[in-house]
């Protein structure tokens, strides 16, 4: 397993500035992803450490060797592409096993190989298939298998469910987890969607305009966010301006336009700051005095398992979402929300 050192990475297109100082590593054998919005920078990084691009400024390195200006085939870093780019005219196994021909593999060793990643992947009673007489999250595990058939350093997903309906891709999400984690390969997947990392990532980097925002964990991310930027882009959330007024033991009490709550964070008396709160964590009617605020529900809509909530306080308008749901024909409510689900973030 290949462990990967990202060292002040920097890269420029002409004038433009596509990635500043990155610095990151990611463990053998982790499935490690790179999120952010469109243009923020995480593409250019994954086909930095393929050898597709040469960085600007830093080095990458696998295990201890330095592979900026290592050829794409000499560094065994293998990409799949959001397009499948199977070949048509081959069968499942034709295709799985081009890339070991292309090495030179005896034919032997070659079936072993396609037969034992096939059934990784669940693909083994359709070998005999051509790309065309699969569906879209068939072609996927049989790009999958390509790549892991080489027995690569590291596997590189970039978008790898864009293809995919609402439905295959949450299908595909726990399959993607369970083929690169008995693989045993490390794995670094770039995607936009939130729900995507945080379901199946063991760790995520946050991008945004070419600069590393936070890496932590799925949990760490959503509970405990950087900035504002990472709480509002990793899920919904409730943000609004404070000013740390006091201590009270253990929490901080800031002045929002809520009132004083009390909150969870750093900082020190006079401090402005930003306050998240996310809409799980906006409790409707449930007898709690801490932070208990009167509020008036303006809109409600029930999704089953779930109710989601529009409120305002004064001149703001929160966020809630109750589960189970809750169901109220009374226009003014009472909101808490404990202090550790109060995150105060730097202004």
């Amino acid at each position: 397993m290949t462990r990967i050192t990202v060292e002040q990475v920097s890269h420029y297109f002409a004038s433009t500035q596509a990635l500043t100082d990155v610095q990151l590593q990611i463990d053998p054998g982790e499935l490690f992803f790179l999120l952010g919005p469109s243009g923020c920078g995480k593409s250019t990084l994954l086909r930095i450490i393929a050898g597709l691009l040469t960085p600007s400024r830093g080095r990458v390195l696998f295990n201890e060797k330095d592979v900026t200006h290592t050829p794409t085939d000499q560094r065994n870093a293998v990409m799949c592409f959001q397009s499948y780019a199977l070949w048509p005219h081959m069968t499942v196994a034709q295709n799985v096993s081009f890339g070991l021909e292309v090495r030179k593999v005896d034919k032997q060793q070659r079936q072993a190989k396609v037969d034992e990643v096939l059934k990784l992947v669940r693909m083994h009673e359709l070998k005999g298939r051509k790309p065309n007489e699969l569906s879209g999250g068939q072609q996927q595990r049989v790009a999958l298998a390509r790549a892991l058939a080489v027995e690569p350093a590291c596997l590189l997903l970039d978008e790898p469910l864009s293809n995919l309906d609402a439905k295959l891709r949450l299908e595909m999400r726990s399959e993607i987890r369970r083929i690169c984690k008995q693989a045993g390969f490390t794995t670094i997947y770039v995607t936009h969607d939130q729900k995507e990392a945080l379901s199946i990532a063991d760790r995520i980097a946050v991008l945004k305009d070419g600069r590393l925002m936070q890496v932590g964990t799925p949990a760490d991310l959503y509970l405990k966010p950087a900035n504002a930027f990472v709480a509002e882009f990793v899920g919904q959330t409730n943000l609004l301006e404070g000013q740390i007024s006091g201590r009270q033991l253990d929490d901080l009490l800031v002045k929002t336009p809520l009132g004083v709550l009390r909150a969870r964070g750093e900082g020190k008396t006079g401090d402005r700051v930003m306050v998240s709160i996310r809409p799980e964590h906006v409790r409707i009617d449930s007898g709690a005095r801490q932070n208990s605020i009167e509020a008036d529900l303006v809109s409600s809509t029930f999704l089953g398992e779930n109710s989601e909530h529009v409120l305002r306080v004064g001149q703001v308008e929160l966020k809630a979402i109750a589960s189970p749901p809750v169901l109220t024909s009374s226009r003014s409510v009472k909101l808490s929300m404990r202090p550790e689900d109060v995150v105060v973030l730097p202004e």
